[in-house]
């Protein structure tokens, strides 16, 4: 019988209540005893949540950052939890133990994985907790995308409490287009989202559109108030072009620049500025929104009209990244480097064209099944489940946010005119 590969191994696993001596462990000693304090983390409670010490239950929590787990389990010591972290991260070599040893459930990002629903029933069923991140990926803007589909469905049929936190300037302490850490303030609050007796009585729809409401948080427009300074040593805008990839002054996509503080376009000259407030603030007289995340939602407007026009295809050069099925990835990277082609995107969907392990390879994904991708650590790459292999992508230019934010677009055009043909 052949060697089960770690993916295969990954899913034959039966999880169940982490080990309350080891989580507690874990939670006082390294998070708490330390990442609380290096982070500044200050937590408060909105509801008294202490009622439902001990009992089985699921806290939600805006994803602010890939921090998170630091600003979320503290809250609600001394109990124990299992956390959903996506697929691909029990991969690498610096996580696969522990989040093995402490019973993590992994989860397919944006794409159906009975194996993590299995899972999270199980954990509750047995008495235990989970920790979810309903949008499934870490915050790319600064706020809230939306919570995946079916997390309502989820919540509504295990039908215990669900408690939640709100996470303010977790983004801010780790943005997405950089990976180095800015050290100022974060501020969770605590508190009460459903009672299993509101869970009876709402529908798995008011209950994903309600997580969209009580969850959104815009850690830019937060510090407008907070005024919290965040330790960015002469290099907050660094990368950000990655991310801020439309000139809002001219138009143009793919000519922004950054380097230390500043980001610039370099067809029009445009530039700015972002301190350590991380406030936006125009050079001379260009022009610039009031905040990165106004420029994204802008940026995103651009890219709906973009896709509007007949024809759109978006087309680039990339090499593809896999999980090696017998060894884990070392160095903290993501994936390994397998073959490269031809990425395209249009209105029928996604699909590539080269060599995959020194073999011709291609897919087609309808965008209809498409929603978004998913992003390990920043705005370099991207990745999907192909045949429910993970397959990560690296584009030539910096163009990754525009990968997704013209394919968010088709999805939603796809499924609006899908929904109106039904009516």
């Amino acid at each position: 019988m052949p060697e089960l590969t770690l993916q295969q191994k990954l899913e034959k696993r039966k999880l169940h209540p982490v080990n309350r001596a080891f989580f507690g462990f874990l939670a006082n000693v390294v998070v708490k005893g330390a990442l609380v304090k290096k982070y500044n983390v200050h937590f408060s409670y909105k509801d008294d949540v202490s009622a439902y010490r001990g009992q089985s239950y699921v806290v939600v929590s805006n994803h602010a950052s890939r921090m998170d787990y630091v600003f979320t389990a503290p809250a609600f010591l001394p109990d124990s939890f299992n956390f959903v972290v996506g697929w691909n991260e029990f991969f690498r070599s610096h996580l696969a133990f522990i989040l093995r040893a402490a019973q993590v459930i992994p989860k397919k990002n944006f794409v159906s994985q009975p194996y993590s629903i299995r899972q999270i029933i199980r954990v509750i069923r047995a008495g235990g907790r989970i920790i979810l991140l309903p949008e499934g990926m870490s915050s790319i803007s600064g706020a809230n995308q939306p919570c995946a589909r079916g997390s309502g469905h989820l919540l509504k049929n295990l039908g215990v409490p669900v408690l939640y936190t709100k996470i303010a300037g977790g983004y801010l302490t780790a943005p997405k287009y950089n990976l180095t850490d800015r050290i100022g303030r974060v501020d969770v609050e605590a508190g009460v989202l459903f009672t299993p007796e509101q869970l009876r009585e709402m529908s798995a729809d008011e209950i994903q559109r309600e997580l969209d409401v009580k969850l959104y948080h815009d850690d830019y427009a937060w510090n407008k108030t907070a005024r919290v300074k965040f330790s960015g040593k002469g290099r907050m805008a660094e990368n950000m072009h990655q991310l801020l990839f439309w000139c809002p002054q001219c138009g143009s996509m793919l000519t922004t620049e950054s380097s230390g503080d500043t980001i610039r376009c370099r067809k029009c000259g445009c530039s700015g500025h972002l301190n350590e407030y991380y406030d936006l603030i125009p050079d001379g007289t260009s022009r610039l929104p009031e905040t990165p995340r106004v420029w994204f939602d802008m940026q995103r407007e651009a890219v709906r009209k973009l896709v509007s026009e007949p024809g759109y295809e978006l087309t680039e050069h990339v090499r593809i990244g896999i999980l090696p099925p017998d060894r884990y990835l070392k160095k903290q990277a993501t994936s390994e480097i397998a073959g490269d082609g031809t990425l395209r995107l249009n209105a029928e969907g996604l699909h590539f064209t080269g060599t995959r392990l020194g073999r011709p390879w291609s897919f087609d994904i309808p965008i209809r099944q498409l929603p978004t991708y998913g992003m390990c650590t920043d705005v370099s790459r991207f990745y999907t489940f192909v045949d429910g292999e993970f397959t990560e992508f690296y584009p030539d230019r910096d163009s990754t946010e525009l990968w997704f934010m013209a394919t968010e677009e088709l999805h939603r055009r796809r499924v609006a005119a899908d929904n109106a043909l039904r009516t």
